[in-house]
């Protein structure tokens, strides 16, 4: 039971560091919706706060072919 607490706590703390890294980001503020746009400020809000730690998550995308956009 103690553990479980604990444990609760630690996720609704890890929740309210990645909004707040959201909110510097400015993701909370603005009034586009797209998926993409709601997209980051999920992720950010997930795993934002491992910026603060010193972790910085990154995806490169160079070795993957990708095909680019028309003109």
């Amino acid at each position: 039971m103690r553990i479980a607490s604990v444990v609760g706590v630690l996720v609704v703390l890890w929740l309210l560091i990645g909004v707040a890294a959201a909110w510097q980001r400015g993701y909370l503020i603005t009034e586009d919706a797209s998926c993409a746009s709601v997209g980051s400020t999920v992720t950010t809000i997930l795993i934002g706060p491992l910026n603060y730690v010193g972790v910085n998550p990154a995806v490169d995308c160079s070795e993957w072919d990708v095909p680019q956009p028309s003109q």
